[in-house]
């Protein structure tokens, strides 16, 4: 699902699933197949301090890719990647990055990390 509460694309949102006051946003995102802590509120001010880039708290993730992460990507997570948004181009700020020895233990992911399902309407071949 989406984390937001206005639909996009026919994917279903938090308002598929919770009823809440207009006044309650999600504080963040995660991404359509990402998996993760998303906190709801109205307290406009825990908003401001959570989302703020002024106030640079740190964020922790837990990323799950094919194969094995390389030095060099790595390196360039430590000195910032470029990404791009909506058609515009980004340079993310440098980060902490580590591969996990021993890989901690996690449920394994339905579906595995990197599948597509290509939608096919009913009917068609």
């Amino acid at each position: 699902m989406l984390s937001q509460f206005s639909s996009q694309d026919g994917k279903q949102t938090l308002k598929d699933f919770f009823d809440v006051p207009n006044d309650v946003y999600p504080v963040g995102r995660l991404d359509y197949d990402s998996e993760g802590l998303l906190v709801l509120t109205n307290d406009k001010k825990l908003n401001h301090a959570l989302l703020n880039p002024l106030h640079e708290h740190e964020r922790e993730y837990w990323v799950q890719v094919d194969g094995c992460i390389t030095k060099e990507a790595l390196h360039q997570l430590h000195h910032g990647v470029t990404i791009t948004v909506e058609g515009k181009q980004y340079k993310t700020k440098k980060c902490k990055a580590t591969v996990f020895e021993p890989a901690p233990v996690v449920p394994e992911r339905n579906p595995p990390v990197r599948f597509r399902k290509i939608f096919q309407p009913a009917g068609s071949k």
